[in-house]
């Protein structure tokens, strides 16, 4: 069954930089126009590649789009990482992550991502892009925590219902019932979250640093 699929292709390390750039050719293609309407055939066409060069990637079509979703979403939790990694305080991290994975989601055709969901095993890469971003936010915000920047009452919870939201977004209940892109539910997040974890001394103290980048709620 196609709900089954098992990549059995070489590892990223192992692609040859004309693998690596047709990698990336596909899903380019694959995030304006979607993917399960293509045939191999089809594909081989638009990449100018023969169906032998594409079956070096992946054994089948499935398991082509299948490598092609789990590329994108790689590239954006490297892209991610890299944004992140010399930001120290909490406040701008999570700021900086979310708004990044807005960003990243924004290149995400309406097509692209109704087959996502309408495709078992890049759903299931979706997913599983989805808890590793849930995880990282709570991670962040127990760092604030830790920090001083983020309010100790309830920030265990709201991590978790952070953990939901995202969950509802990557299954697309927030978008269909708010009538939002996944893009722009990832950005209401960062809002929600930024004003609701932002420490009640920042958020009063006229010169303090949550109010001179923008983070604290109006008073």
């Amino acid at each position: 069954m196609v709900d089954r699929v098992r990549l059995r292709v070489p590892s990223s390390k192992q692609l040859t930089a004309r693998q690596r750039a047709l990698l990336a050719e596909l899903e380019e293609l694959f995030l304006v126009e979607g993917f399960m309407h293509f045939t191999l055939d089809d594909l081989a066409a638009k990449t100018h590649c023969s169906k032998s060069t594409l079956y070096a990637l992946a054994p089948s079509k499935e398991q082509l789009a299948v490598r092609v979703v789990a590329h994108f979403f790689k590239g954006a939790a490297d892209l991610l990482d890299e944004r992140i990694a010399r930001i120290d305080d909490a406040r701008q991290i999570i700021g900086t992550y979310l708004a990044g994975i807005a960003e990243y989601l924004n290149r995400a055709s309406p097509e692209f991502m109704r087959d996502i969901n309408d495709f078992g095993p890049a759903r299931a890469a979706y997913e599983m892009n989805s808890r590793a971003a849930a995880a990282r936010i709570r991670s962040f915000i127990k760092k604030g925590v830790d920090d001083g920047v983020f309010r100790i009452v309830h920030a265990t919870l709201i991590a978790e219902m952070a953990a939901v939201l995202i969950e509802g977004i990557q299954t697309g209940v927030v978008g269909s019932r708010a009538g939002v892109s996944d893009a722009e539910a990832f950005a209401a997040l960062s809002e929600l979250l930024l004003d609701g974890l932002v420490s009640r001394a920042d958020s009063v103290e006229g010169g303090g640093r949550a109010a001179d980048d923008g983070l604290a709620s109006p008073p």
